[in-house]
């Protein structure tokens, strides 16, 4: 018999000083069986912190290889924004960068990734961002994280403070390209 997903809901009030956006998400994620919760944190963080008009979570879920984790569209269908988290392949960065307008990555794990892409043909590498989250606040949160969380989301001057279950939690958010991760 085959697992099935697990649903998890975040609430999340969102104060995006840095971008201007202020919204409160209220988001469902499926956690697939083979999903840790350090990446599944890391996925609805990329989410909030990515938030715009036309963003989504992939319909097939992790097993959708072919697609974004997150992505945003135009109202035509247009792919603007291919959202990826962890550490994906070059070469999934390379049909990425080929596919959408905008690429970016969160990760826990900036130098594998630099690793994964060094000395491999990446269409635009040096367009794509890499936002690189310390592990210690996402192991924090997905710690802190129950089938219904409640996160207040600040991003203020390159910095973002987390406020979960009582405890605020603060780390450092900068971008950086693909080329120097």
């Amino acid at each position: 018999m085959a697992l099935t997903a697990t649903i998890l809901h975040y609430a999340i009030a969102l104060s995006d000083v840095d971008r201007g956006v202020y919204e409160s998400l209220d988001l469902r994620v499926a956690q697939h069986p083979s999903e840790t919760m350090r990446f599944l944190v890391t996925r609805v963080l990329a989410y909030a912190l990515s938030y715009e008009e036309g963003i989504a979570f992939s319909k097939g879920g992790l097993s959708a290889t072919e697609e974004a984790p997150i992505s945003v569209r135009d109202p035509t269908g247009i792919l603007l924004a291919w959202i990826d988290v962890g550490v994906p392949s070059a070469e999934r960065l390379h049909k990425a960068s080929k596919a959408a307008r905008r690429v970016a990555v969160f990760t826990t794990e900036p130098a594998r990734l630099a690793r994964e892409a060094s000395g491999k043909s990446v269409h635009k590498a040096s367009e794509i961002d890499v936002w690189p989250l310390d592990p210690g606040i996402v192991d924090a949160v997905a710690a802190k994280s129950t089938r219904n969380t409640k996160i207040e989301l600040t991003r203020n001057d390159g910095q973002i403070y987390i406020g979960i279950d009582g405890a605020t939690l603060e780390a450092p958010l900068a971008r950086a390209s693909l080329t120097d991760a």
